[in-house]
């Protein structure tokens, strides 16, 4: 039993002893005691006082003296007004210690046939440019979101809904048809999605000459917007595309796979994937039924020019458009459709989507939208809403040609990695092959972590050299720890086990075993929160408190054998929760660094 549920049972059977009354579980307030006084743990008495009839620190007394004699987990304890700071028996720390250590997946729960189906959308990509740093904090978030909710005991389904139709997507094939000259990534040697890319650019840059040119003629700017001629062009080519234009599918679908080939490289060199993936194209028709038949329900109502319109007022918000009057789709029509096609495919009991927080609105009408459509997660569907990252230089625009690209943003990561290792003098018994697969490792891990540590909510500023240093709060601080671990483990000339372990303890060695007995509770509370910052966290606190008791203390100089044995299957399970952790943020940690 968990040393924290022993005290706590064992409180509740004080006060009942003493005071003559059954208090429920929630009552007893047990927390980490404050670093300024002696104890492991700490018992607020305050709410027992008033079945007590006595003033703090007596209460406090009493209630410690009877752990003392009847808890064996508690050794001693002392009284700091109305808290009660215990300290833990070495006993309770060591069989704590075995307990973790014969728990190869310990802090995770497994699923069940029982367990909840958890399905998360994250990614959402646009076909007509390649992913950006913002596409990277999605990815990472919504990999490591579905990481968090599995390790929690959740069923998941990792999904992703892939915008690959609309006006946007015709600008890229009417641009490549202009000025592509037959183009191809084989041909260009580009990425497929950074050749469509280059053509969504390449639009937005005529567009803005022909605005300019019909201003100059005396236009308004934007009246010159709606007449240019290549917008006019485009909304052409959507028509055909929405009447099935062979010759416009036809290249829309050359096109598109280019775009998927090129994403699915950069996916898997971030380390994510997905178990299902849809497509607008596939589910805005779907949407526009579903609509049509809360329509027939009463659920919604056409206006006198055909448009379908969703009044929320009663829920305090506005009226909002589902279909306009030419009977074309909305996005709102189309995350309906997306819904329906994922309830037939799954039986879901929680969706969460990870998207940006400019679509707070938008998610909160949806689930209202669900909701009344008779879908049962649909009230309590969770946006994930997250910050915009920013760089040092101001925001991104991607028709403008100005954004960070994933690729090359993790290219410039593995290869500062390398330099930094070689600074470093880190590399020198590696071959060429170990370096750059160290780096890759190092490199992603970095980029990871300086992303995932901040909390999802917030506006965050990227900065990859902060990212890259092997002290403070970095993804290559806590991997160097675990090379180190991994180190001192293959040095360990003797077969260390739990069961020869000491019932010696210094402080430090208490520290860690306690901070590593959190990691359960830190797993759980990140699923409750959505907060992949909170494994972060953990993961940096208990590495940091590991190096601070490996700068006290030798390992494998220990002359004492039951502590260096001791000390072992502690360094062994600091790095085991720390390779899990790290897992759960999609970061590897290398063995040799």
């Amino acid at each position: 039993m968990k040393i924290e549920s022993q005290i706590m049972n064992a409180a509740i059977k004080a006060v009942k002893t003493l005071y003559g009354q059954d208090v429920p579980e929630k009552m007893v307030q047990l927390q980490k005691t404050r670093s300024e006084f002696e104890g492991n743990l700490t018992l607020v008495v305050f709410p027992f006082l008033k079945i007590s009839k006595k003033n703090p620190e007596l209460t406090a007394q009493e209630i410690g003296q009877y752990l003392v004699d009847h808890c064996e987990a508690v050794a001693s304890f002392n009284v700091v007004k109305g808290f009660l700071n215990l300290v833990v028996a070495p006993a309770a720390w060591l069989s704590l210690l075995a307990d973790i250590d014969a728990d190869e997946h310990y802090g995770h729960q497994q699923a069940t046939d029982e367990s909840p189906l958890v399905m998360i959308e994250y990614s959402s990509p646009n076909t007509n440019k390649p992913l950006h740093l913002g596409h990277v904090r999605n990815n990472l978030l919504g990999w490591s979101l579905a990481q968090i909710m599995q390790a929690n005991g959740n069923k998941v389904v990792k999904t992703n809904i892939v915008n690959d139709r609309g006006i946007h997507i015709c600008k890229s094939m009417l641009a490549w048809l202009k000025w592509g000259n037959g183009e191809t990534p084989e041909t260009s040697g580009k990425k497929g999605d950074h050749l469509i890319g280059d053509y969504y650019v390449a639009f937005d840059k005529h567009y803005r000459e022909e605005i300019k040119q019909l201003m100059a003629q005396g236009m308004d700017e934007e009246t010159a917007k709606q007449e240019a001629p290549l917008i006019k062009e485009a909304h052409e080519m959507l028509v055909k595309w929405e009447q099935n234009d062979p010759e416009v599918r036809a290249l829309w679908e050359k096109m598109n796979n280019w775009v998927y080939a090129g994403f699915d490289e950069t996916y898997q060199k971030m380390g994510v994937s997905f178990d299902k993936i849809y497509y607008e194209s596939q589910t805005y028709l779907k949407g526009k039924a579903k609509v049509e038949e809360g329509l027939a329900k009463g659920l919604f109502e056409r206006h006198a020019d055909n448009s379908v319109w969703a009044d929320l007022t009663n829920e305090g918000l506005d009226q909002k458009l589902l279909l306009r009057s030419d009977g074309t789709s909305v996005y709102m029509t189309q995350d309906i459709g997306t819904a329906e096609m994922r309830f037939q495919d799954y039986p879901i009991d929680k969706m969460i989507y990870v998207v940006g927080n400019e679509q707070n609105y938008h998610f909160q009408v949806l689930s209202i939208l669900l909701d009344r459509l008779g879908f049962k997660w649909g009230k309590e569907l969770v946006h994930f809403s997250y910050g915009m990252v920013e760089l040092p230089n101001g925001k991104m625009k991607s028709r403008e040609g100005t954004v960070v690209d994933a690729d090359d943003l993790m290219e410039l990561m593995v290869s500062d990695a390398l330099k930094a290792a070689d600074e470093a003098g880190k590399n020198a018994d590696l071959t060429d092959a170990e370096k750059q697969e160290i780096a890759r490792i190092v490199g992603m891990g970095a980029l990871k972590y300086f992303i995932l540590k901040v909390d999802a909510r917030k506006n965050m500023l990227f900065n990859p050299e902060e990212s890259i240093d092997f002290n403070g709060n970095t993804g290559p601080f806590i991997q160097y720890t675990y090379a180190r671990i991994c180190s001192i483990l293959r040095k360990a000339s003797s077969i260390y086990n739990s069961s020869s372990i000491s019932c010696s303890l210094n402080d430090k060695e208490i520290e860690l075993i306690q901070k590593m007995s959190e990691y359960p509770v830190a797993v759980e509370q990140a699923g409750k929160d959505y907060s992949p910052s909170g494994i972060a966290n953990y993961c940096y606190e208990l590495t940091k408190i590991f190096n601070q008791f490996y700068h006290d203390y030798s390992i494998l100089n220990e002359e004492d054998e039951q502590k260096r044995q001791t000390r072992l299957v502690i360094a062994r399970n600091v790095a085991k929760i720390i390779k899990n952790g790290m897992s759960l943020l999609g970061i590897e940690v290398p063995e040799r660094m």
